[in-house]
């Protein structure tokens, strides 16, 4: 699972997410990608389990790029622990992700096929998103679904 190689604090404040995103929200690698419409927090184990899913529905055609990286330690106290005595010890990592954020993005395949390996990895996913499609030269970023 993904997780940084080091880190300045070993326990972060957890911090708020109002706004929508500001990096990150076109597509830009791929053809096709999926966009976070709300915001929250992806676990480490759901953006690999996602890639997973992607990955072997495509059957090695085509290429996906995974566009967030979870870096915010998220601390838990022990179960049956009394209150005080500090913060906890970090047990998992997240993405933080607000609205518009491509999460991933896939090229190499027809459209329809895409669509049903990002369905796939967005069931995955403990937020909503739509489906999005490259920018054309004429307009903004298609979006569709």
């Amino acid at each position: 699972m993904l997780m940084p190689k080091r880190v300045k604090r070993r326990r972060v404040h957890r911090g708020r997410m109002k706004g929508k995103a500001m990096r990150g929200n076109t597509v830009t690698y791929g053809q096709y990608g999926i966009a976070a419409t709300e915001p929250g927090w992806i676990k480490s184990n759901q953006i690999e389990a996602a890639r997973v899913a992607m990955t072997r529905y495509i059957k090695r055609g085509g290429q996906v790029w995974i566009k967030i990286f979870p870096d915010k330690p998220v601390t838990e106290k022990p179960a049956e622990t009394r209150m005080g005595s500090g913060k906890g010890s970090p047990e998992y990592w997240v993405a933080v992700v607000k609205p518009g954020r491509v999460l991933f993005e896939i090229a190499g395949v027809s459209e329809e096929t895409a669509r049903e390996a990002l369905r796939l990895a967005g069931h995955k996913l403990p937020i909503k998103w739509k489906f999005v499609k490259k920018e054309t030269e004429e307009g903004g970023e298609q979006v569709e679904g």
